[in-house]
């Protein structure tokens, strides 16, 4: 039974190994038929639902950030890899409440879900007392979707003009989740969108560094290549579909 056990696990790390080579080659290549270099758009590894054994199998081949959509899970996860001396970047793209946010400052590479002033605020707060800077991106919601979080469009210029009463934060760029189309063409008006919205305030308000989009998952990660994203968060193409 043991040895059974052994060839099924053995199986598994082989059988995400492949696609995520596979993964991360197709990105290069879109990249490059984008006319984009084939180093810029970053992979974040969305590891929800999904144990240590998995995410082993993709920190084998040298990747390092991780995405995690619920506190608690992405925070048992940091504790795991912490407590073997293995850091990596983690970065939170789920919704975020406020009263989570103590618990994860100063803890992750950069939360991309920051849908609200209020949380804004609480997240100035928390990294005022922990004395850090934490980096985060604006969830734009473009379609204007109901089921969606995130600010309008209209919201975030003027959010951002007043970013010195936020001295521990670094706004790094835009957010945005398209629906899910039947036919993932449909997602790039949306993502083009929130591109040309991002390079307008990034020269508008003179911000360089405000020059990331995450946007892109497995359904419809080649369009939002195409339309500018710098950041994809993928789970699915990885470890396959999600067993909780």
């Amino acid at each position: 039974m043991t040895a059974l056990i052994s060839e099924a696990n053995k199986q598994r790390e082989a059988e995400i190994q492949k696609a995520y080579k596979t993964l991360q080659e197709d990105i290069r290549q879109s990249a490059v038929r984008a006319g984009r270099p084939a180093d810029s758009v970053r992979l974040i590894a969305v590891t929800k639902n999904f144990g240590t054994a998995d995410i082993d199998a993709i920190l084998a081949l040298g990747h390092t950030e991780l995405g995690e959509n619920r506190v608690q899970e992405m925070n048992s996860k940091i504790d795991y890899y912490t407590e073997r001396n293995q850091l990596y970047s983690w970065h939170m793209i789920g919704t975020l409440q406020r009263n989570k946010v103590r618990q994860i400052v100063g803890r992750v590479a950069m939360i991309h879900s920051v849908d609200s002033l209020p949380l804004l605020r609480e997240i100035e707060k928390r990294s005022a007392e922990a004395a850090c800077v934490t980096e985060v991106l604006l969830q734009v919601n473009i379609s204007l979707e109901e089921s969606k979080h995130g600010f309008t469009s209209a919201e975030i210029a003027p959010l951002l003009q007043k970013r010195d009463k936020f001295p521990h934060i670094r706004f790094r760029g835009l957010m945005t989740m398209a629906p899910h189309y039947d036919d993932p063409e449909q997602t790039k008006p949306i993502f083009r969108a929130a591109r040309l919205l991002q390079e307008k305030l990034s020269t508008d308000l003179n911000l360089p560094d405000f020059d990331q989009l995450s946007m892109g998952m497995t359904n419809d990660y080649h369009q939002a290549i195409e339309e500018g994203s710098t950041m994809l968060r993928v789970g699915s193409a990885i470890f396959g579909s999600r067993y909780q």
